[in-house]
């Protein structure tokens, strides 16, 4: 599985290893959003700037709107750079093999890592506790997609609602 990190405080007043690290982890601002392998170097990397931070196991979909809608390049754009660059014949099978780490995004030469995204819809939780604890930061597994569907902004969330209503009725 591969692992979303988001920024969520500003290093204020921190050791300069936690910039050095946030900077290797291509996290300048609050709200980017990155999405890094799970290994035993970024697990690393992310204890040393869990109170900077939060993250966990992305899912595909996830992943596939965060292509779509985050990136500057548009879906098209990010397919055909796919297909000429990849094995991989669409957005979907490209976002599967990203989120199981059998490829990164940095592999894609022009695709950039670094999702710039809204603040998340209600707030965060509270930024100056670990997530296990009813705060914001640190590990927190499967529940970093609803954080990110909080995040991904109003393109997203219109689509969201369209879908609920259908259902309803």
């Amino acid at each position: 599985m591969a692992f979303a990190v988001i920024r969520v405080r500003s290093p204020r007043k921190k050791q300069k290893k936690m910039e050095d690290t946030l900077k290797m982890l291509r996290l300048n601002r609050v709200n980017h959003c990155t999405v890094v392998p799970e290994n035993p170097i970024y697990k690393g990397m992310l204890n040393k700037v869990k109170d900077i931070v939060t993250w966990g196991e992305l899912d595909e979909d996830i992943l596939l709107n965060l292509l779509e809608y985050r990136s500057d390049l548009g879906a098209e754009g990010i397919e055909k750079k796919i297909k000429d660059q990849t094995s991989y014949q669409n957005l979907e099978g490209f976002a599967d093999a990203v989120s199981s780490d059998e490829i990164t995004i940095d592999e894609v030469d022009g695709l950039d890592n670094i999702f710039r995204m809204h603040p998340p819809k209600g707030g965060y939780k509270g930024v100056k506790r670990p997530f296990n604890q009813g705060g914001s930061l640190g590990y927190r597994g499967k529940d970093i997609n609803v954080l990110l569907r909080k995040m991904l902004g109003p393109e997203y969330s219109e689509e969201e609602e369209t879908e609920e209503e259908t259902e309803e009725g």
